[in-house]
């Protein structure tokens, strides 16, 4: 098995986003920032096949300080689960996010999701809210050491 992380472009994440975070949904697969100079895409591929991905927009929510950025449709395909590819893809985000200057990652993660990024060193702030059409959301973060 050969893992290979590469900064994408925002159409190669459609695919995806679509399969896993859209799918039996009315909702756009084009996220509002995906073509901003300063988002970047990465994708995972296992043996030259695109399994994962994640949009990271620069952001100013007020809740945190600045600088900061946003972790967007991070997803791996259903048959690729399990096997550590959302981890991967986040150390190689944190490291590129350090590269920049930035203090903090944050995230509107699913309650499914929720463990992940608890294990991961992600901690919540307030309370669950919900997206139409999705469900149930925490707004989670990181902060980073640069």
């Amino acid at each position: 098995m050969r893992i290979e992380i590469k900064e994408i472009s925002a159409d190669k994440t459609y695919a995806i986003r679509l399969e896993v975070l859209r799918k039996g949904m009315d909702l756009p697969v084009e996220f509002s920032g995906d073509f901003d100079a300063d988002t970047f895409h990465l994708g995972l591929y296992e043996n030259n096949e695109l399994k994962g991905i994640c949009s990271f927009m620069k952001t100013k929510n007020e809740l945190f300080v600045s600088p900061q950025y946003q972790l967007r449709g991070m997803a791996t395909l259903p048959e690729s689960r399990g096997k550590g590819f959302g981890k991967l893809l986040l150390i190689q985000a944190i490291e590129v996010l350090k590269e920049r200057k930035i203090k903090l990652l944050w995230c509107n993660a699913r309650e499914i999701a929720l463990p992940f990024y608890i294990k991961l060193g992600f901690l919540q702030k307030g309370e669950a809210f919900e997206i139409p059409q999705v469900g149930a959301h925490f707004r989670l973060y990181k902060e980073l050491e640069c």
